[in-house]
């Protein structure tokens, strides 16, 4: 599926399988903002092509995951392949020997917590931030039949990193939506301790933690940035109350006007088996708002 040319990145293809009758790819590349080997998954829907490109849902994965966990577990390739979209799914962070680690789940390699970090020794490799708007975006671009529709989704972590990039860089995409998000980082002590060790605490430091944190960024949004979102949140989410901060993002959107749509599901977790039994309807939201977005 590749097209390399000595003006594209180089990727070096891991896997491919075919599924729904579309392709489930994995690529690993040499990355010049993370200065490691970066690997994602991508999945091209039956019939793209560079005659028929299609648009692009970006996955964003939570704590201690790869790109395989969701192409794996959330049943979402069936729905890519009905709606005719194209999904990529990067890894969590940089990895490999060299890259910076942390013996707790919830910091170093597999938490990169879609941050550019400042601190040493993890300013040189976590520039997660970067990677995911810019750097592999344009990959993608380069090397597959996609248009630059694109949106973004994610669970947790990246469901925080989801609503984060498209709070931020609203131009760039359709629509955002996100399961059981890290909503209010600078509040929790998942986002504490990441935005700590990445970004540093220091009075100027912790001024620039709001840049990451999905409630501070929408405070300040200009309604003509405005993009769609819609959050699913299980109400049995044992993450709910002292990471998640649900109600947080309720208020906030509340008091904006912010065109969030918010759906608490009674009985539901933090798990996979909570994001495939709603993949679909953020499959078909995404899909609507890619056919009725402005960008071309």
């Amino acid at each position: 599926m590749t097209n390399n040319t000595n003006s594209k990145p180089a990727l070096k293809q891991v896997s491919s399988t075919k599924v729904f009758d579309g392709c489930h790819q994995q690529y690993t590349h040499d990355s010049s903002k993370t200065h490691c080997t970066m690997r994602f998954a991508i999945y091209l829907p039956p019939g793209a092509s560079a005659e028929h490109p299609v648009p692009v849902l970006y996955w964003l994965s939570g704590l201690t995951c790869t790109d395989e966990n969701f192409m794996q577990k959330a049943g979402a390739l069936k729905y890519a392949a009905q709606y005719g979209i194209a999904i990529v799914a990067p890894d969590t962070s940089p990895r490999g020997e060299g890259v910076p680690d942390d013996p707790g789940y919830d910091f170093g390699q597999g938490a990169g917590f879609y941050v550019n970090a400042t601190q040493a020794p993890f300013d040189i490799h976590y520039q997660m931030y970067d990677y995911v708007v810019h750097e592999l975006p344009a990959l993608i671009e380069a090397h597959f039949p996609v248009t630059v529709k694109k949106s973004v989704i994610g669970h947790s972590m990246g469901g925080h990193g989801a609503l984060m990039i498209a709070l931020r860089n609203p131009q760039a995409y359709v629509s955002a939506s996100a399961f059981s998000p890290i909503v209010n980082p600078t509040q929790c002590p998942w986002g504490i301790r990441a935005l700590t060790g990445y970004l540093g605490d220091s009075s100027g430091a912790q001024d620039e933690w709001a840049q990451y944190d999905t409630c501070e960024l929408m405070k300040h949004a200009e309604p003509a940035d405005y993009l769609p979102m819609m959050v699913s949140q299980g109400d049995a989410d044992n993450f709910l109350s002292e990471q998640l901060m649900t109600p947080n993002l309720i208020a906030t959107a509340t008091q904006t006007h912010y065109p969030v749509q918010i759906d608490m599901h009674e009985g539901y977790d933090h798990s996979y088996y909570f994001i495939s039994s709603f993949i679909e309807q953020h499959i078909a939201f995404h899909w609507h708002k890619m056919h009725t977005g402005q960008l071309d």
